[in-house]
């Protein structure tokens, strides 16, 4: 009974596994599915293979898909190279270097993280607007460089940061930027990498910011093309789908290729 009672205690929880791997999985299948059919196919939501995917890519690089993703791309990796360098920097310098007022200035910054982004967007489109930077790329990466929540990320793992080896690279006469750049970066490579991953997929995904401060379509990323095509007047849904999966494909890939130091970077690790 021992032995039948644990093999249906695995088959329940391995069935339970499968199952809820397969709902989290189901939207991509169905997007998948969804591009290679008509829109009136989708609407009836039909699940199987259609014929239509030849005419559904066709039909989504009309546009111009070419100038969007590099749009996207730009976007992203300036977005995520500078949240990292401030970011990192802050980290390691909230944590390294004590004073009075250091952990009140802390904790401001981290409240500034129950601030809705709606309560924010008005007087950042003033200031953008103020600066002559509406309609440009750096107005929608220049918000995101300091991030609260990056910041807190690195302070924590910088808490795991040995400090003999800080101690030792000041004995051997390092200066504080040669520390950090050579010491310590290397020594937190999953950290960044972790956190590489999180910046980015947010940053090729915003929606809202850019939405508000781009305002041409030579501006534009894949996320506000996409928006468009799903709320045109007729929308091709077939055409969406295929949007939605070659948008989807930079941030897997990044996933996949970082996934090992993403899952040791969360889980603190230093080497």
């Amino acid at each position: 009974m021992n032995g039948i009672g644990r093999f249906a205690a695995s088959a329940a929880t391995y069935g339970f596994l499968g199952l809820m791997a397969f709902l989290s999985i189901f939207p991509f299948i169905w997007m998948v599915l969804g591009a290679t059919n008509s829109s009136i196919d989708i609407i009836k939501g039909k699940l199987l293979p259609g014929a239509a995917f030849a005419t559904n890519v066709g039909n989504f690089f009309t546009l111009n898909v070419p100038l969007v993703f590099w749009n996207s791309a730009k976007i992203a990796i300036l977005a995520t190279v500078l949240t990292l360098a401030v970011s990192s920097l802050a980290g390691y310098g909230f944590e390294m270097f004590r004073s009075r007022g250091r952990e009140r200035v802390y904790r401001a910054m981290l409240l500034t993280l129950m601030i809705p982004f709606a309560a924010l967007m008005i007087p950042l489109f003033v200031i953008m607007g103020k600066a002559g930077l509406i309609n440009t790329h750096i107005a929608v990466v220049l918000p995101s460089i300091g991030s609260a929540f990056v910041i807190f990320y690195f302070r924590q793992s910088t808490k795991a940061f040995p400090s003999e080896l800080r101690d030792a690279a000041k004995v051997d006469g390092l200066k504080e930027w040669q520390i950090f750049l050579f010491i310590y970066v290397p020594v937190m490579r999953s950290t960044y990498a972790a956190a590489f991953v999180i910046v980015f997929m947010t940053a090729w995904n915003n929606y809202l910011w850019p939405l508000i401060v781009l305002q041409t379509n030579e501006t534009k990323t894949i996320t506000l093309v996409i928006s468009s095509l799903a709320s045109a007047y007729y929308p091709d849904y077939g055409v969406v789908m295929v949007g939605t999966i070659l948008a989807t494909l930079p941030t897997l890939a990044v996933f996949f290729f970082m996934q090992r130091q993403f899952v040791q970077g969360m889980l603190g690790s230093v080497k």
